[in-house]
């Protein structure tokens, strides 16, 4: 008998641990329920006609029919399903906006399925029971592959692409794998443990990594392209948007980046001189007034960051205006909906603020003090395109620590791209056609490198678009 999905069941979710505990320590923030209550939770998805939840994913993941079996507590096909569609289900159970949760047809009524937190749930038990194993291919191809780049598109791409027995290796400049992933997301969103505990079951079925080799600096890439049958550039978006207004090189000032990538070094406990930034010192929040410039993810983690650091004042501000609480009219369901987030770092201590400008940075003896802001206020012209105005007057937000957050551009420096031969564009993403091959043969691309900073579960996708159309190429 088909068991009938459980409308009379409210949403739960697991929640986050008390801020005072998690405050004081690097570890993940989210919890996670018993066994019963997440099959309980499954079992509240109502196998629609019409899935938008499917529709939604990047992945093409098959939220009905997975969340079907985990409401039978059949955990193992479950996973199993869910394996088929996606390569690393720990890691957007943890860093994925739910964008299946967000277009489920219950969210019409604000109580969407926990479909991330189920999947969490799921792998993790997977994981724990030994379901997780090596699989190395039977037989080889022959042919070799180069992945440039560890991130989640090109750590897709080497698993698809060894799957089909060819041989594949992947270059990554910095020490270990993972991208940013690794180096660029908190340890309170994603244990770099989980990391390594995939990448070893990628070891064992024979990827190949070769870490602290930069093509373009340690390698060649004529060299590369000549001695393997095809190259995947997946090198990610790793420029940020700079400020370049007065003050700018003031001691003090530094890209959100520089601060998450030497945090998550010095927890994991790396070398120092790998956690240096431009101003070859360690950046540290302790006791100073901090100031996040830019209001998407990787400020909120900035966020969390700094108030761990025990900074005495966090402040968030945004050039957009504030976004509304619940629902906006101007992205109606089951489109991705343009909200107010409020993360876990958020909850932790911050005052967020909207709408403001940033004029200049000013110090003392070459040392931040504060910066300048302006409030704001945005029109449309005749075209329908929003042009900014300043109003009111000037104010000055006290600051010893100012942190960049506004974005990606230009994936991967123009030299290497020139060396390559290979076209871009005008913000640096790399041109290719529909098979992700691009203007030189044997060379590929894939995730944000192709298409500009996004989100991990569509670098995800796109690393197993581009690894389908390199085993098509390759045969």
């Amino acid at each position: 008998m088909t068991k009938l999905p459980n409308w009379n069941l409210n949403r739960k979710e697991a929640g986050y641990r008390p801020v005072h505990e998690r405050i004081t320590d690097y570890t993940e923030v989210e919890q996670t329920l018993n066994r019963d209550d997440r099959v309980l939770q499954a079992s509240r998805c109502m196998d629609c006609g019409v899935p938008f939840c499917h529709w939604a994913c990047p992945l093409g993941n098959r939220m009905p029919e997975w969340q079907a079996l985990l409401a039978k507590g059949d955990w193992h096909a479950a996973y199993a399903l869910l394996a088929t569609t996606h390569n690393f289900p720990e890691f957007t159970a943890r860093l994925c906006p739910a964008l299946c949760e967000k277009s489920c047809v219950m969210n019409l009524h604000g109580q969407p399925v926990t479909t991330r937190e189920n999947e969490a749930a799921v792998t993790e038990y997977a994981f724990a029971e030994g379901y997780v194993k090596p699989a190395p291919p039977t037989t080889r191809t022959g042919k070799r592959v180069a992945v440039v780049g560890s991130g989640p598109a090109g750590l897709a791409l080497a698993d698809m692409l060894n799957r089909k027995g060819h041989y594949v290796t992947v270059f990554e400049k910095d020490e270990h794998p993972g991208g940013l992933l690794r180096f660029g997301i908190p340890d309170f969103k994603l244990g770099k443990d989980l990391i390594d505990r995939r990448l070893n079951i990628l070891l064992q079925e024979g990827v190949v990594f070769e870490n602290n080799t930069e093509v373009g600096r340690d390698l060649d890439p004529a060299a590369l392209l000549h001695d393997y049958d095809a190259v995947c550039l997946a090198v990610g978006a790793g420029q940020p948007r700079d400020l370049p207004v007065e003050g700018r090189s003031l001691k003090g000032v530094h890209f959100a980046l520089e601060l998450l990538q030497q945090q998550n070094r010095v927890i994991s406990r790396d070398a120092v001189n790998r956690v240096s930034t431009s101003t070859n010192e360690l950046i540290s929040a302790k006791g100073k007034n901090v100031l996040v410039i830019g209001g998407g993810d990787t400020g909120s983690d900035c966020v969390g960051t700094a108030v761990r650091h025990k900074a005495a004042v966090v402040t968030q501000i945004e050039i957009m205006p504030e976004p509304p609480e619940h629902y906006n009219p101007a992205t109606p369901w089951p489109n991705y909906p343009l909200v107010k987030k409020t993360s876990s770092s958020h909850l932790e201590g911050c005052t967020r603020r909207w709408n403001l400008s940033t004029r200049r940075f000013i110090g003392e003896n070459g040392h931040l003090t504060g910066v300048e802001v302006v409030a704001v206020e945005w029109e449309k012209d005749a075209t329908g395109r929003l042009i900014m105005k300043e109003t009111g007057l000037p104010e000055i937000i006290p600051a010893g620590l100012a942190l960049l957050s506004m974005g990606f551009v230009h994936p991967v420096h123009e030299g290497l791209l020139d060396r390559l031969g290979v076209a871009y564009d005008a913000r640096g993403n790399v041109t290719a056609d529909a098979t992700f091959q691009t203007s030189v043969p044997k060379l590929f691309v894939a995730g944000d490198a192709h298409y500009g900073a996004g989100l991990v579960v569509r670098a995800i996708a796109s690393g197993r678009q581009a690894a389908a159309a390199i085993d098509r190429f390759l045969a």
